[in-house]
């Protein structure tokens, strides 16, 4: 979710801090950062669901993710870096298990890019449809909120355009391609969970989701004020995708799942303590696989 124009000017900064802070935590893991292909592997005892419904596959064969930097996987592996093969939507790591593997697809391309604004989905739609997938995964709306201030996050009814604008262009290129949309996570856990760890808020000081995280200690009447700001526009987002997704019959909203899910510190980056780590790619991935394989959306 950062702002990736920061991203290169920060990089060198954040590695030397974490070279000092994160020493007794011990050596993290590396993860590669190409694009994810196939699944890694079929989840068989989930095989017997119920018979799906007319408008929905409850087994795409094929998937393709637009989005932001959760979709990348970033900062889940390595500071400031894309780690697509622990995404939750198309990764390959057998510790998420991804939504690909547990569906079992035999297809799948990550279009997402991280810093990306809801704005930027309509052209991620238009990569995507080149590979003409069953099903289409779209995250994004959470750097719309994450801005230097309140007063820069992007208006509801702009949000609203960008999103009806990504359907439609998906729509006219694929009639029956399917449409999982993931509610916009709540920044405000976000940021309750990752302000008991020092390492995290010196990290956002950098510039990380300014509009909630700057001054993570402040309790003060306007800093309390700015993070509702921030996290009533959040579910403003929300309910544009809900709204505009119950438009389209082969579209499915999670019901606010993602934005509902009580994230704890063990579910988040090591690294900036903001974005999900393993952990919680894999409890989104789990999430997604639930609703897009249940035989009704969620209420």
């Amino acid at each position: 979710m950062p702002d990736s124009r920061r991203i290169r000017r920060s990089r060198g900064a954040v590695a030397a801090l974490t070279a000092v802070l994160l020493v007794p935590l011990g050596a993290l893991t590396g993860c590669d950062s190409s694009d994810s292909g196939n699944g890694a592997r079929s989840e068989s005892a989930h095989r017997a669901s119920p018979s799906p419904s007319p408008a929905w596959d409850t087994r795409p064969r094929s998937v393709a993710a637009v989005g932001d930097s959760i979709t990348r996987g970033f900062d889940a592996c390595s500071v400031l870096s894309d780690c697509p093969r622990v995404s939750w939507a198309t990764g390959t790591d057998t510790a998420v298990h991804s939504l690909v593997s547990r569906l079992g697809a035999k297809e799948s391309w990550n279009d997402a890019k991280t810093g990306a604004l809801m704005a930027d989905v309509p052209a991620q739609i238009d990569r995507a449809v080149a590979h003409r997938p069953e099903l289409v995964t779209i995250m994004a709306g959470a750097n719309d909120a994450c801005r230097t201030s309140v007063s820069h996050m992007t208006p509801v009814d702009e949000f609203r355009t960008s999103f009806e604008t990504a359907l439609k262009r998906l729509r006219t290129a694929l009639p029956d391609s399917q449409v999982y949309v993931s509610s916009v996570p709540d920044l405000k856990r976000l940021w309750s969970q990752g302000r008991t760890n020092p390492l995290g808020k010196e990290i956002w000081k950098l510039g990380i989701c300014s509009s909630m995280l700057r001054d993570s200690d402040a309790m003060d009447p306007a800093a309390v004020r700015r993070r509702d700001t921030v996290r009533d526009r959040v579910i403003a987002y929300n309910e544009v995708l809900k709204d505009v997704c119950a438009t389209d019959r082969h579209c499915r909203y999670d019901g606010g799942a993602v934005f509902d899910y009580p994230f704890t510190q063990a579910q988040l980056s090591r690294w900036d303590w903001f974005h999900p780590g393993r952990n919680g790619q894999e409890q989104l991935a789990a999430i997604a696989y639930r609703n897009v394989t249940a035989v009704r959306p969620p209420a």
